[in-house]
C-alpha cells in the first residue's frame, strides 16, 4: 500500500446537477432569485452564458448569484456556447424556441458526439423550429417563435434522462404544459429525474406523474432564493479513499435528504466493508483498506462509475460493474476509456454489452489519460493512493464540476502521512 490510512474532513462544491437546473427555473420565474451556494464551475458558467445570450442576466453577489428572467427578444441572431455541458446542450435549446432569436448552438468537438436527436425530435413536435442539417446533434439552429404550443409528446429519453428533464423544467412557460410519454428502454439515473420534479415543485410549478408519463401543466414560476446542496457525486473519490487505504473522512454538510443519485455511495460504503455514519455535520466513512469484489448495478447512478472501478481494481476478486451502457454517451465513452486505462495500468478489464469486467491485478505506475472528462480524472486520482507513479493527464480538465479538487485532494493525500 502506497498511503498511510486518511483522517481528513473535506467539503465539495455545490451540485452541478441542481445548480443548473435552478438557473434554468430562476430564468423562467416571473422576477429575480438568488441562488445560494451555487457551483462555480465551467459548466455553470456556461449555462450563465448560454442564459446571457437568451437575454437573462446573472449577477455575483455575496451569497450567490442573483438570476433575472430571460426577454423575448426582438429578433436578432445570437449564439450559444455549450462547451461539454451536457446540462447546457439539452436544456436550453427549449428556452431558445420560448423567445424570437435566431440560437446557433455549438460548442467542443466532443459535444458534437453527445447525443441530443431526441429531444430535438420532440421540441419540433411541441412546435419548435430547429435547423440541424440532419445530425441530430450540435452544431443546430433554433428560430424562436414567442412560444411553444407544448401539449402531448413522445420522447425516448433511453441514452439520457436530461432529455425529460429538459421538456419538464422547461413545461410550465409552454402554453400548453406538457405531457410526455416515454417510449423505448428506461432512462438511465431515475435519482436525476426525481429531482427535476423535486426542483419543478420548489419553483412552484405542479408536475405529475403516472408510471412512464409526466404532465407539467403550464403555470408562473417564482421563489425569491433557493440554496444547493453540495455535490454527492463529486465527493465520490474522498468517500472511497478510506476504503482503499484505510482511516476516516469526513464530508461536510451532506444533506440527510436529498434526491441526489451520489446519495448512493452511502450504502456503497457499508456493501465494500466500510462505514458510513451520518450526523448534522456530514457523512463520515470509515474503511480499513480492503475490497471485497462485488457486482454493482450502476444503472441509477452511472456517473459514479469511473470512481467504483478504479476502487474495484484493488478488490480481493473480479467484480462486475452492469446498467452502464449509456455511458459511452457521456463526456467520452467512458467505458472504453476505462477500460484502456485501467488496463494500461496492469489491471484486467474489459468492456461487456452494459458495463465492465474488472479482474485486479498488480498494478504499476504511468500515464492515466483522462480524455478531457472531469470523472476520469477522479478515477485516476483513486488509482494514485495506492499506486506509485500514477500521472494524471490534464487533471485541469476537472473544473468542469470542482476546480478545486487538485488542492483538496493533495490535502487529503497529505494528511495519509
Amino acid at each position: 500500500m502506497a498511503a498511510a490510512p486518511v483522517n481528513a474532513t473535506v467539503r465539495v462544491p455545490g451540485s452541478k446537477s441542481i445548480t443548473n437546473r435552478a438557473y434554468v427555473l430562476a430564468a423562467l420565474a416571473t422576477g429575480p432569485v438568488l441562488v445560494r451556494a451555487p457551483l462555480d464551475s465551467r459548466d455553470a458558467r456556461l449555462m450563465l452564458g448560454a442564459l446571457a445570450a437568451l437575454g437573462g442576466r446573472a449577477e455575483a453577489v455575496a451569497d450567490g448569484v442573483l438570476v433575472h428572467p430571460v426577454t423575448p427578444g426582438d429578433g436578432e441572431e445570437v449564439e450559444v456556447a455549450l462547451g461539454n455541458a451536457g446540462t447546457v446542450a439539452r436544456f436550453t435549446p427549449a428556452l431558445a424556441a420560448l423567445g424570437t432569436r435566431t440560437v446557433h448552438f455549438d460548442g467542443d468537438p466532443a459535444i458534437r458526439r453527445r447525443p441530443v436527436a431526441p429531444l430535438l425530435r420532440a421540441l419540433v413536435d411541441l412546435g419548435a423550429e430547429i435547423d440541424d442539417g440532419g445530425r441530430g446533434a450540435p452544431p443546430f439552429a433554433v428560430r424562436g417563435r414567442g412560444g411553444l404550443r407544448g401539449g402531448p409528446v413522445e420522447l425516448d429519453s433511453s441514452a439520457s434522462s436530461q432529455f425529460l428533464s429538459a421538456l419538464l423544467l422547461a413545461a410550465p412557460a409552454f402554453a400548453e404544459g406538457v405531457t410526455v410519454r416515454l417510449v423505448g428502454d428506461a432512462p438511465p439515473s431515475e435519482p436525476h429525474i426525481a429531482m427535476t420534479l423535486d426542483l419543478l415543485r420548489r419553483f412552484g410549478a405542479a408536475p405529475e406523474r403516472s408510471g412512464r408519463e409526466f404532465h407539467v401543466p403550464p403555470g408562473r414560476l417564482a421563489r425569491a432564493e433557493y440554496t444547493v446542496e453540495p455535490d454527492l457525486s463529486t465527493a465520490a473519490p474522498f468517500v472511497v479513499a478510506p476504503l482503499a487505504v484505510g482511516g476516516s473522512v469526513r464530508v461536510a454538510g451532506w444533506p440527510e435528504e436529498t434526491t441526489q443519485p451520489g446519495d448512493w455511495l452511502r450504502s456503497l460504503v457499508r456493501e465494500l466493508g466500510g462505514e458510513a455514519r451520518l450526523d448534522g455535520e456530514g457523512l463520515t466513512v470509515t474503511g480499513g483498506g480492503t475490497v471485497p469484489a462485488v457486482e454493482l448495478d450502476l444503472h441509477e447512478v452511472g456517473e459514479l462509475t469511473p470512481v467504483v472501478a478504479a476502487l474495484l481494481c484493488f478488490a480481493e476478486g473480479p467484480s462486475l460493474i452492469s446498467g452502464v451502457a449509456h455511458l459511452r454517451g457521456h463526456e467520452t465513452d467512458r467505458l472504453a476509456a476505462l477500460a484502456a486505462e485501467l488496463s494500461g495500468l496492469g489491471a484486467q478489464v474489459t468492456e461487456t454489452a452494459d458495463g465492465l469486467r474488472i479482474v485486479p491485478a498488480p498494478l504499476r505506475g504511468g500515464v492515466f489519460h483522462t480524455y478531457d472528462d472531469h470523472r476520469l480524472v477522479m478515477a485516476g486520482a483513486v488509482l494514485g493512493l495506492r499506486v506509485p507513479g500514477v500521472r494524471v493527464e490534464n487533471p485541469a480538465t476537472v473544473g468542469k464540476t470542482f476546480p478545486g479538487f487538485v488542492t483538496a485532494w493533495e490535502s487529503l493525500f497529505s494528511s495519509a502521512g
